[in-house]
Protein backbone atom coordinates (compact mmCIF):
# COMPACT_ATOMS: atom_id res chain seq x y z
CA UNK A 1 0.00 0.00 0.00
CA UNK A 2 0.99 3.58 -0.78
CA UNK A 3 0.48 6.01 2.37
CA UNK A 4 -0.58 9.61 1.55
CA UNK A 5 2.14 11.34 3.65
CA UNK A 6 -0.09 13.76 6.04
CA UNK A 7 0.84 16.44 7.88
CA UNK A 8 2.68 15.45 11.05
CA UNK A 9 1.34 15.90 14.50
CA UNK A 10 2.79 15.06 18.11
CA UNK A 11 0.79 14.16 21.14
CA UNK A 12 3.01 13.17 23.98
CA UNK A 13 6.05 12.35 22.32
CA UNK A 14 4.14 10.12 19.90
CA UNK A 15 3.66 11.17 16.13
CA UNK A 16 0.59 10.96 13.90
CA UNK A 17 0.97 11.65 10.33
CA UNK A 18 4.22 12.53 8.75
CA UNK A 19 4.59 8.75 7.59
CA UNK A 20 5.08 7.69 10.94
CA UNK A 21 3.69 4.17 11.93
CA UNK A 22 -0.21 4.23 12.41
CA UNK A 23 -1.21 4.57 16.37
CA UNK A 24 -3.89 2.51 18.30
CA UNK A 25 -5.74 4.45 20.69
CA UNK A 26 -8.68 3.35 23.14
CA UNK A 27 -11.01 5.68 25.34
CA UNK A 28 -11.25 4.70 29.22
CA UNK A 29 -15.31 3.77 30.74
CA UNK A 30 -14.47 4.52 34.41
CA UNK A 31 -15.17 8.17 36.08
CA UNK A 32 -12.73 10.37 35.10
CA UNK A 33 -12.21 11.74 37.99
CA UNK A 34 -11.98 8.53 40.12
CA UNK A 35 -7.95 8.26 39.72
CA UNK A 36 -7.31 4.69 40.63
CA UNK A 37 -9.87 2.94 38.78
CA UNK A 38 -8.96 5.09 35.49
CA UNK A 39 -5.50 4.75 36.15
CA UNK A 40 -5.68 0.84 36.71
CA UNK A 41 -7.91 0.76 33.47
CA UNK A 42 -5.42 3.02 31.46
CA UNK A 43 -2.30 0.74 32.48
CA UNK A 44 -4.49 -2.57 31.22
CA UNK A 45 -4.95 -0.64 28.15
CA UNK A 46 -1.33 -0.01 27.46
CA UNK A 47 -0.66 -4.05 28.23
CA UNK A 48 -3.00 -4.28 25.81
CA UNK A 49 -1.22 -2.15 23.70
CA UNK A 50 -2.75 0.99 23.28
CA UNK A 51 -0.59 3.91 22.64
CA UNK A 52 -2.99 6.44 23.53
CA UNK A 53 -5.58 6.70 25.44
CA UNK A 54 -8.99 9.03 25.70
CA UNK A 55 -10.85 9.55 28.94
CA UNK A 56 -14.08 11.75 29.04
CA UNK A 57 -13.96 15.21 30.74
CA UNK A 58 -17.22 16.67 31.76
CA UNK A 59 -17.05 17.90 34.76
CA UNK A 60 -14.42 19.99 36.87
CA UNK A 61 -14.00 17.00 38.98
CA UNK A 62 -12.59 15.36 35.89
CA UNK A 63 -10.55 18.34 35.19
CA UNK A 64 -9.18 18.21 38.85
CA UNK A 65 -8.46 14.82 38.66
CA UNK A 66 -6.04 15.10 35.28
CA UNK A 67 -2.95 15.98 37.15
CA UNK A 68 -2.96 12.82 39.64
CA UNK A 69 -3.75 10.33 36.40
CA UNK A 70 -0.95 12.21 34.39
CA UNK A 71 1.62 11.23 37.18
CA UNK A 72 0.66 7.66 37.44
CA UNK A 73 0.68 6.65 33.70
CA UNK A 74 3.32 6.37 30.67
CA UNK A 75 1.27 6.79 27.68
CA UNK A 76 -0.50 10.11 26.41
CA UNK A 77 -3.55 11.43 27.52
CA UNK A 78 -6.38 13.10 25.29
CA UNK A 79 -9.22 14.79 26.86
CA UNK A 80 -12.45 14.09 25.33
CA UNK A 81 -14.88 16.97 25.59
CA UNK A 82 -18.53 17.76 25.19
CA UNK A 83 -20.77 20.62 25.04
CA UNK A 84 -18.51 23.64 27.73
CA UNK A 85 -15.52 24.58 25.47
CA UNK A 86 -14.22 25.76 29.41
CA UNK A 87 -13.88 21.80 29.98
CA UNK A 88 -11.26 21.71 27.61
CA UNK A 89 -9.73 25.04 28.42
CA UNK A 90 -9.47 23.28 32.39
CA UNK A 91 -8.10 20.56 30.93
CA UNK A 92 -4.93 21.28 28.94
CA UNK A 93 -3.79 23.80 31.59
CA UNK A 94 -4.15 20.86 33.59
CA UNK A 95 -1.47 18.78 31.03
CA UNK A 96 -3.11 17.03 28.47
CA UNK A 97 -1.82 16.17 25.18
CA UNK A 98 -4.65 16.62 23.09
CA UNK A 99 -8.12 17.02 22.80
CA UNK A 100 -10.85 16.28 20.96
CA UNK A 101 -14.46 17.79 20.72
CA UNK A 102 -17.10 17.86 18.48
CA UNK A 103 -17.48 21.05 16.88
CA UNK A 104 -21.73 21.06 16.27
CA UNK A 105 -21.92 20.87 20.17
CA UNK A 106 -19.27 23.09 21.42
CA UNK A 107 -21.41 26.26 21.19
CA UNK A 108 -20.58 29.49 18.99
CA UNK A 109 -17.78 30.45 17.02
CA UNK A 110 -16.32 32.24 19.98
CA UNK A 111 -16.07 29.43 22.16
CA UNK A 112 -13.92 27.76 19.03
CA UNK A 113 -11.83 30.30 19.44
CA UNK A 114 -11.10 30.90 22.77
CA UNK A 115 -10.61 27.18 23.09
CA UNK A 116 -8.52 27.31 20.18
CA UNK A 117 -6.23 30.12 21.69
CA UNK A 118 -5.79 27.83 24.46
CA UNK A 119 -4.44 25.22 22.77
CA UNK A 120 -1.79 27.20 21.16
CA UNK A 121 -0.46 28.56 23.85
CA UNK A 122 -0.29 25.54 25.89
CA UNK A 123 1.00 23.21 22.47
CA UNK A 124 -1.71 20.91 22.66
CA UNK A 125 -3.01 19.43 19.79
CA UNK A 126 -6.53 19.40 18.66
CA UNK A 127 -8.97 16.46 17.12
CA UNK A 128 -11.91 17.81 15.51
CA UNK A 129 -14.18 14.96 15.86
CA UNK A 130 -17.04 14.73 13.44
CA UNK A 131 -19.96 11.85 14.13
CA UNK A 132 -22.96 11.50 12.46
CA UNK A 133 -24.82 11.97 15.08
CA UNK A 134 -23.28 15.21 16.16
CA UNK A 135 -23.39 16.95 12.43
CA UNK A 136 -24.92 20.72 12.85
CA UNK A 137 -28.15 21.22 12.18
CA UNK A 138 -27.40 23.48 9.03
CA UNK A 139 -25.74 20.81 7.34
CA UNK A 140 -28.20 18.11 8.13
CA UNK A 141 -30.41 20.53 6.06
CA UNK A 142 -28.32 21.25 3.34
CA UNK A 143 -27.36 17.88 2.84
CA UNK A 144 -30.48 16.05 3.71
CA UNK A 145 -29.43 14.41 6.99
CA UNK A 146 -26.08 12.84 7.81
CA UNK A 147 -24.21 11.98 4.60
CA UNK A 148 -20.73 11.96 4.21
CA UNK A 149 -20.42 14.71 2.32
CA UNK A 150 -22.24 16.61 5.70
CA UNK A 151 -19.62 14.99 8.01
CA UNK A 152 -16.73 16.37 5.60
CA UNK A 153 -18.07 19.91 5.11
CA UNK A 154 -18.66 19.90 9.11
CA UNK A 155 -14.98 18.78 9.45
CA UNK A 156 -13.42 20.79 7.18
CA UNK A 157 -15.53 23.92 8.07
CA UNK A 158 -14.68 23.54 12.17
CA UNK A 159 -10.88 22.76 10.64
CA UNK A 160 -11.20 26.29 8.96
CA UNK A 161 -12.16 28.16 12.22
CA UNK A 162 -8.87 26.44 13.64
CA UNK A 163 -6.79 27.70 10.18
CA UNK A 164 -8.17 31.51 10.75
CA UNK A 165 -6.60 31.42 13.89
CA UNK A 166 -3.57 30.12 12.57
CA UNK A 167 -3.81 26.92 14.24
CA UNK A 168 -3.18 24.04 12.06
CA UNK A 169 -1.89 21.40 14.76
CA UNK A 170 -5.21 19.47 14.15
CA UNK A 171 -6.31 15.80 13.58
CA UNK A 172 -9.81 14.77 11.92
CA UNK A 173 -12.34 11.91 12.50
CA UNK A 174 -15.15 11.71 10.50
CA UNK A 175 -17.41 8.61 11.68
CA UNK A 176 -20.53 6.99 11.21
CA UNK A 177 -21.97 4.02 12.67
CA UNK A 178 -22.25 1.79 8.97
CA UNK A 179 -19.31 0.99 7.20
CA UNK A 180 -20.06 2.39 3.83
CA UNK A 181 -20.73 6.12 5.06
CA UNK A 182 -18.13 5.60 6.99
CA UNK A 183 -15.41 4.51 4.44
CA UNK A 184 -16.74 7.16 2.12
CA UNK A 185 -16.80 10.08 4.16
CA UNK A 186 -12.64 8.92 4.92
CA UNK A 187 -11.66 8.57 1.24
CA UNK A 188 -13.63 12.18 0.64
CA UNK A 189 -11.80 13.62 3.51
CA UNK A 190 -8.06 12.32 2.31
CA UNK A 191 -8.59 13.92 -0.76
CA UNK A 192 -9.21 17.45 0.14
CA UNK A 193 -6.90 17.89 2.99
CA UNK A 194 -3.54 16.89 4.36
CA UNK A 195 -4.27 16.50 8.18
CA UNK A 196 -3.60 13.29 10.02
CA UNK A 197 -6.85 10.72 10.22
CA UNK A 198 -8.01 9.45 12.95
CA UNK A 199 -10.26 6.17 12.25
CA UNK A 200 -12.69 4.38 13.61
CA UNK A 201 -16.89 3.44 12.93
CA UNK A 202 -18.15 4.73 15.81
CA UNK A 203 -20.58 2.95 18.22
CA UNK A 204 -19.91 -0.36 15.95
CA UNK A 205 -21.99 -2.43 18.87
CA UNK A 206 -21.09 -5.61 20.52
CA UNK A 207 -19.72 -8.99 20.01
CA UNK A 208 -18.44 -10.63 16.51
CA UNK A 209 -20.94 -7.77 14.34
CA UNK A 210 -19.18 -5.40 15.66
CA UNK A 211 -15.67 -6.87 15.10
CA UNK A 212 -16.72 -7.65 12.05
CA UNK A 213 -18.02 -3.92 10.95
CA UNK A 214 -14.87 -2.58 12.72
CA UNK A 215 -13.18 -4.69 10.81
CA UNK A 216 -13.66 -3.95 7.39
CA UNK A 217 -14.29 -0.22 7.91
CA UNK A 218 -10.93 0.52 9.45
CA UNK A 219 -9.04 -2.29 7.30
CA UNK A 220 -10.28 -1.27 3.73
CA UNK A 221 -9.44 2.32 4.43
CA UNK A 222 -5.94 1.00 5.53
CA UNK A 223 -5.16 -0.52 2.56
CA UNK A 224 -6.01 2.13 0.61
CA UNK A 225 -3.05 3.91 2.78
CA UNK A 226 -5.57 6.26 4.44
CA UNK A 227 -5.61 6.47 8.40
CA UNK A 228 -3.01 7.85 10.93
CA UNK A 229 -4.09 6.74 14.32
CA UNK A 230 -7.15 4.41 14.53
CA UNK A 231 -9.92 3.60 17.42
CA UNK A 232 -11.72 0.25 17.61
CA UNK A 233 -15.02 1.20 19.05
CA UNK A 234 -16.46 -1.58 21.03
CA UNK A 235 -19.59 -1.89 24.15
CA UNK A 236 -17.66 -3.44 26.77
CA UNK A 237 -14.34 -3.69 28.46
CA UNK A 238 -11.96 -1.55 26.25
CA UNK A 239 -8.84 -3.46 26.34
CA UNK A 240 -10.47 -5.76 23.72
CA UNK A 241 -10.52 -2.24 21.48
CA UNK A 242 -6.84 -2.65 21.67
CA UNK A 243 -6.17 -6.37 20.92
CA UNK A 244 -8.43 -5.64 17.83
CA UNK A 245 -6.80 -2.99 16.55
CA UNK A 246 -3.89 -4.35 17.23
CA UNK A 247 -4.68 -6.86 14.97
CA UNK A 248 -6.03 -5.09 12.53
CA UNK A 249 -2.79 -3.84 11.69
CA UNK A 250 -0.87 -6.81 11.96
CA UNK A 251 -3.68 -8.15 9.14
CA UNK A 252 -3.50 -5.47 6.50
CA UNK A 253 0.11 -5.78 7.10
CA UNK A 254 1.35 -2.41 9.16
CA UNK A 255 2.97 -4.48 11.96
CA UNK A 256 5.07 -7.38 12.76
CA UNK A 257 5.13 -8.21 16.12
CA UNK A 258 3.79 -11.09 17.98
CA UNK A 259 2.76 -14.44 17.46
CA UNK A 260 1.23 -14.80 14.03
CA UNK A 261 -0.57 -18.30 13.51
CA UNK A 262 -1.50 -19.63 10.24
CA UNK A 263 -3.82 -22.58 10.40
CA UNK A 264 -6.41 -24.65 8.08
CA UNK A 265 -9.88 -24.45 8.82
CA UNK A 266 -9.46 -28.54 8.38
CA UNK A 267 -11.46 -31.24 6.67
CA UNK A 268 -12.04 -34.43 6.78
CA UNK A 269 -8.38 -35.37 5.67
CA UNK A 270 -7.19 -34.29 9.07
CA UNK A 271 -6.47 -37.05 11.11
CA UNK A 272 -5.70 -34.90 14.10
CA UNK A 273 -7.08 -32.40 16.84
CA UNK A 274 -5.88 -29.46 14.89
CA UNK A 275 -7.51 -26.77 17.00
CA UNK A 276 -6.32 -28.26 19.98
CA UNK A 277 -2.91 -28.07 18.53
CA UNK A 278 -3.37 -24.47 17.50
CA UNK A 279 -4.70 -23.59 21.11
CA UNK A 280 -2.09 -24.99 23.19
CA UNK A 281 0.56 -23.04 20.91
CA UNK A 282 -1.06 -19.87 20.93
CA UNK A 283 -1.12 -20.11 24.76
CA UNK A 284 2.64 -21.71 25.41
CA UNK A 285 4.58 -19.26 22.88
CA UNK A 286 5.55 -15.70 24.27
CA UNK A 287 3.77 -12.82 23.23
CA UNK A 288 6.48 -10.43 23.62
CA UNK A 289 9.62 -11.64 22.41
CA UNK A 290 9.62 -10.34 18.59
CA UNK A 291 7.54 -11.44 15.60
CA UNK A 292 7.65 -15.04 14.30
CA UNK A 293 4.85 -16.67 11.92
CA UNK A 294 4.13 -19.94 12.39
CA UNK A 295 2.11 -22.68 9.87
CA UNK A 296 0.18 -25.33 11.53
CA UNK A 297 -1.50 -27.33 9.04
CA UNK A 298 -3.48 -30.31 8.67
CA UNK A 299 -3.12 -32.34 5.83
CA UNK A 300 -0.99 -32.41 3.19
CA UNK A 301 -2.49 -31.06 0.15
CA UNK A 302 -1.98 -27.14 1.56
CA UNK A 303 -0.06 -28.00 4.42
CA UNK A 304 3.80 -28.42 3.11
CA UNK A 305 3.27 -25.45 1.14
CA UNK A 306 1.98 -23.07 3.95
CA UNK A 307 4.65 -24.88 6.23
CA UNK A 308 7.58 -23.53 4.06
CA UNK A 309 6.77 -19.87 3.54
CA UNK A 310 6.38 -19.58 7.56
CA UNK A 311 9.08 -19.16 9.59
CA UNK A 312 8.37 -22.51 11.34
CA UNK A 313 5.68 -24.63 10.17
CA UNK A 314 4.00 -28.12 10.63
CA UNK A 315 2.28 -30.57 8.14
CA UNK A 316 0.29 -32.98 9.56
CA UNK A 317 0.02 -36.28 8.12
CA UNK A 318 -2.21 -39.20 9.46
CA UNK A 319 0.48 -40.90 11.40
CA UNK A 320 3.28 -38.54 11.19
CA UNK A 321 4.47 -34.73 11.15
CA UNK A 322 7.02 -33.02 9.00
CA UNK A 323 8.42 -29.39 10.09
CA UNK A 324 9.79 -26.59 7.60
CA UNK A 325 12.62 -23.74 9.18
CA UNK A 326 12.98 -20.85 6.79
CA UNK A 327 11.79 -22.70 3.99
CA UNK A 328 13.72 -25.64 4.76
CA UNK A 329 12.63 -29.29 5.57
CA UNK A 330 13.66 -29.38 9.53
CA UNK A 331 12.82 -33.22 10.95
CA UNK A 332 10.02 -35.60 10.86
CA UNK A 333 8.64 -38.27 12.45
CA UNK A 334 5.60 -39.92 14.92
CA UNK A 335 2.83 -37.37 15.78
CA UNK A 336 3.36 -37.05 19.25
CA UNK A 337 7.21 -37.06 19.01
CA UNK A 338 6.89 -34.36 16.34
CA UNK A 339 4.84 -31.95 18.13
CA UNK A 340 6.87 -31.67 21.27
CA UNK A 341 10.05 -30.87 19.34
CA UNK A 342 8.30 -28.56 16.83
CA UNK A 343 7.24 -26.49 19.73
CA UNK A 344 10.00 -26.57 21.59
CA UNK A 345 11.95 -25.28 18.03
CA UNK A 346 9.51 -22.55 17.84
CA UNK A 347 10.28 -21.91 21.57
CA UNK A 348 13.80 -21.55 20.64
CA UNK A 349 13.59 -19.01 17.69
CA UNK A 350 12.06 -16.43 20.30
CA UNK A 351 14.58 -16.69 22.63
Amino acid sequence: MLRKIKRSVTVGGVQMGGGSPVTIQSMTNTDTADVAATVEQIKRLERAGCEIVRASVYNEDCVNAIPAILERISIPLVADIHFDHRLAIGAMKKGVHKIRFNPGNIGNAANVRELVACARDCRVPIRVGVNAGSVEKSMLERFGGPTPEAMVESALKHVAILEREGFYDTVISIKASNVPDTAAAYRMADMRCDYPLHLGVTEAGLGAAALVKSSIGIGSLLLEGIGDTLRVSLTGDPALEAKTAALILRAVGLRKDGIEIISCPTCGRCGVDLEKFVKRVEAELPKDKGYLKVAIMGCAVNGPGEAKEADIGIAFGESNAVVFKHGEREFSGPLNEVTEQFLQAAKDMLN
